[in-house]
């Protein structure tokens, strides 16, 4: 992975992108992350890292877009138990949860791109399928599943009702 980029963010509120040497704005950090970019902020004459600080304060413009970010009663827990409780949530389990969730929602994408690319192929397929064998044969053919096992067909036969002489029915006259 490759160095974050380093801006440094002054007492005027700007931020300089010392890759590129130029300044940026909140919506240019937010572009460059969202394309993949890692970034690390210091103040400008402290050194300090405010990099939580910043990336914060681009969720909070984004979510004053929208005007949400979280829903009231989430925000009147955080600060009913102060940020103790929501560090902590965040340290050990928000992230996690998150990446998890980004890895199953890619996952199921691409699961549900194959479905869309098999059902595609299945009008192509369906005479191949249909030709010479059952239709369930050719599905599992298809979809390359293993064939079922040969199983013992039961080859003892129907007796006719009129061949039983426990049937109830009587023969025709």
């Amino acid at each position: 992975m490759p160095d974050p980029l380093v801006l440094k963010k002054y007492s005027n509120r700007r931020l300089y992108d010392t890759r590129n040497s130029c300044y940026v704005t909140l919506e240019d950090v937010s572009t460059m992350i969202r394309s993949g970019e890692q970034v690390l902020i210091h103040d400008a004459t402290t050194g300090e890292d405010v990099t939580a600080f910043i990336l914060t304060q681009i969720v909070l413009e984004a979510a004053k877009r929208r005007n949400s970010l979280l829903p009231d009663s989430v925000l009147h827990l955080i600060i009913r138990y102060g940020d103790n409780v929501l560090g902590e949530f965040f340290e050990k389990y928000f992230q996690k949860t998150l990446q998890n969730y980004l890895e199953t929602k890619k996952a199921f994408d691409q699961q549900f791109g194959k479905w869309l690319d098999m059902g595609m192929e299945l009008p192509r397929r369906m005479p191949e399928m249909m030709s010479g064998t059952s239709s369930i044969e050719g599905m599992i053919k298809m979809f390359g599943l293993p064939k079922p096992s040969a199983s013992k067909k039961s080859e003892s036969k129907h007796p006719d009702s009129s061949d039983n002489p426990d049937s109830d029915q009587k023969p025709k006259a």
